[in-house]
């Protein structure tokens, strides 16, 4: 066992270390400065694999930690009608039985677990199970410190906050062996990365099991939710036995892992697929412009059912939530003061709301994979005139889509902010209504230059750009953590205004200054 956990460490931490030294050389200002044989450097690779020690170390404790604060205590934090202990525990509980099948690496497809099976043909049992107690033990380590600070913290008893790391690892422990008792029985293999609908579908109950009935006064109470972890415990035992005794641990990794090797392709028929499926092949689909201009309204007219479509279904929904709370205050008066406070504090809210509804990402993917994947071959369409005349036009575009349902949110929060009982100061208005549109403004800009500037796509269609995802990561903390402000909106709204009228200068002088070197291909 501990020759097969070195061997396959060392295989992963290869594979960890090429990446990330191939992913500092996608980096724009130190591309031209690294060179090619990068990998073969020493140095590098010493320093490549520092970072693959730190980022493990992220793993277990940094994420463990994020999780716990934006999944557990920043919701818990809303509930101010039922008490802190049984709001944690309740939360944790129906989370971590959605974690115990979305979050486990035994059912993973991963590359590494390929070289290793396949390739290297190593002992699939040991080498399956190694893994999988060296993710229940990085679950654990993770999972102490933080019931240790947060539980504490929330009141909850020492003894359960040290047994609560084995209960998450019982769970765990015993979910897989149940898949593993289904492949036996009824030969299926469960795939983490092709989840059926069922699944889904109890990951929105539990998920809603976990948030709302706090919000309404009601959790489990200490006991139960004590009883209930501790319940894992025994679970966990009999899943230990049962993944012991398991025989078939190579015939169901082969069977996960048999479209490892045409991954790619397999990838990029369902992109192709998708895409023949949502653009519009009407024939009648015509323009009297010229130019890009042209070659824009063609590309929005044939792409409505992806960018308008969804847009004005974001727009129903917003405008039905608003006549609903309008309704509400009407039905019962004495809610208008706790809905006025609201809109007056809760702004910075709808910084993660507005970049839950914005269509930036749908739509630069959409403008690479049925547009600049093929005239991005061609050298006319990297000329710099016309990739900064391209990026003004769809700017324009995206910004149209976007500024529809902010409109209507701006609207509907001016409304209710007056029909609750307005306030002194009608700036306010005015700030509720620009601020949104400065949010919409903001996002249309912001994913529109990170698509130019570090244009993530091979010709294959393959997202391969490290700096990519780390801005996705970052922006989408940054809008998360908003949720935790609460600030007047006068202020708020104001600096948020200001923010984004800078933000949309700086991006536009980086992107005429560096998108004509950037917007291209990936090799």
């Amino acid at each position: 066992m501990l020759n097969t956990l070195r061997i396959s460490f060392s295989l992963k931490n290869t594979y960890r270390v090429n990446s990330i030294l191939y992913s500092i050389r996608q980096i724009p200002l130190l591309k031209h400065l690294l060179p090619a044989t990068i990998y073969q450097v020493r140095g590098f690779k010493i320093f490549a694999n520092v970072l693959s020690v730190l980022w493990e170390l992220v793993t277990i404790f940094l994420f463990k930690l994020l999780y716990f604060f934006l999944m557990v205590l920043a919701p818990g934090e809303l509930h101010s009608m039922v008490p802190a202990r049984e709001s944690f525990l309740h939360i944790l509980l129906f989370l971590t039985l959605v974690g115990s099948y979305m979050n486990t690496n035994l059912f993973d497809p991963s590359r590494d677990k390929y070289y290793a099976i396949i390739l290297l043909r190593m002992n699939a049992r040991s080498y399956t199970l190694v893994h999988f107690g060296y993710d229940l033990t990085k679950t654990v380590v993770g999972f102490l410190p933080c019931m240790l600070l947060w539980g504490l913290m929330q009141g909850v008893p020492l003894w359960l906050c040290l047994l609560i790391p084995f209960c998450v690892a019982g769970v765990k422990l015993a979910v897989s062996a149940y898949s593993l008792q289904d492949y036996e029985k009824h030969g299926y293999v469960r795939n983490n990365t092709k989840l059926q609908k069922s699944t889904w579908i109890l990951t929105f109950v539990l998920l809603a099991l976990a948030y709302f009935p706090p919000t309404m006064g009601i959790v489990l109470p200490l006991k139960l939710s004590a009883a209930l972890f501790l319940l894992c415990l025994p679970a966990g035992i009999w899943g230990l036995r049962q993944m012991a005794r398991f025989p078939y641990y190579r015939e169901i990794n082969k069977e996960l892992l048999s479209q490892v090797t045409n991954q790619m392709d397999t990838v990029k028929k369902t992109d192709k697929t998708t895409s023949e499926k949502i653009i519009s092949t009407d024939d009648s689909i015509t323009s009297r412009k010229q130019g890009f201009e042209y070659l824009n309204e063609l590309f929005i007219k044939r792409h409505r059912k992806i960018l308008w479509r969804s847009t004005l279904r974001i727009v129903a929904i917003c405008a039905f939530l608003c006549c609903g709370v309008l309704l509400l205050m009407t039905v019962q008066p004495g809610t208008k003061a706790d809905v006025n406070e609201m809109v007056m504090t809760w702004l910075p809210y709808f910084t993660f709301i507005m970049y839950l509804i914005n269509r930036g990402t749908g739509f630069t993917k959409a403008l690479f994979m049925n547009c600049d994947h093929s005239l991005l071959t061609y050298s006319f369409f990297k000329r710099p005139d016309f990739v900064l005349k391209l990026f003004q036009i769809r700017l324009r575009e995206i910004m149209k889509i976007n500024a529809v349902p902010a409109l209507v949110i701006g609207a509907g929060l001016c409304l209710t902010l007056y029909a609750s009982g307005g306030t002194k100061n009608p700036m306010n208005y005015v700030v509720l209504l620009v601020s949104i549109l400065a949010m919409s403004l903001f996002f249309s800009i912001h994913y529109l230059t990170v698509y130019y500037l570090l244009q993530p796509y091979t010709a294959g269609t393959e997202m391969k750009s490290g700096t990519y995802r780390i801005v996705m990561i970052l922006t989408y903390v940054a809008c998360y953590a908003m949720m935790n402000l609460r600030l007047p909106t006068l202020a708020f709204g104001a600096a948020c205004i200001v923010f984004c009228v800078a933000y949309s200068i700086v991006a536009c002088i980086l992107v005429y200054k560096f998108a004509p070197q950037t917007f291209r291909l990936r090799t």
